[in-house]
């Protein structure tokens, strides 16, 4: 995989130029995806993640679906930073059943080590709650949610106990 970022700025850009201008077809999107990864040795993630960035400061959340599904696809970046980009955006789309199985992959993601953060925590049980499953929001809650946090009080750093969401 690719890491450093020589040029990742110029081929983000040629990404969003790339899959803007396409009809919003799964297979030509694909189809384009590959073409634009084909001439690399390695996976350009760098170049990807910029261009994420760039889709989702340009509000194309359908974009940002498809581009980010593919790199799931391809086995690239499985990581809490794009799964919480893709919750965001499957939730800003209305798409609970995409958000549903892509929160079912989140065992395999503990296997690798990978915890969510504290605002993915707040959007998944948010969303749970939303729904009407409070048991699934208390689970999310119980095992995910940090129990300490930092604060900094009279120029010192103090952890204190965090408020737990019900």
């Amino acid at each position: 995989m690719k890491r450093y970022s020589a040029g990742s700025g110029q081929k983000a850009l040629h990404l969003v130029r790339l899959v803007s201008k396409l009809p919003d077809d799964k297979d030509a999107v694909t189809a384009a995806l590959d073409y634009w990864t084909s001439w690399e040795t390695e996976f350009p993630i760098i170049a990807s993640a910029k261009a994420l960035e760039i889709l989702s400061r340009r509000i194309q959340w359908r974009r940002i679906i498809q581009v980010s599904k593919w790199m799931l696809r391809k086995g690239q970046v499985l990581t809490m930073g794009t799964c919480d980009t893709l919750l965001l955006v499957l939730d800003r789309d209305d798409r609970l059943e995409e958000a549903e199985e892509l929160r079912r992959r989140t065992p395999d993601m503990e296997e690798l080590g990978v915890r969510p953060d504290d605002d993915t925590v707040r959007r998944v049980s948010s969303a749970f709650a939303n729904w009407g499953e409070f048991k699934n929001q208390k689970l999310v809650l119980r095992k995910y949610q940090n129990k300490w946090k930092y604060l900094h009080f009279n120029g010192e750093r103090v952890r204190v106990r965090a408020a737990e969401e019900q």
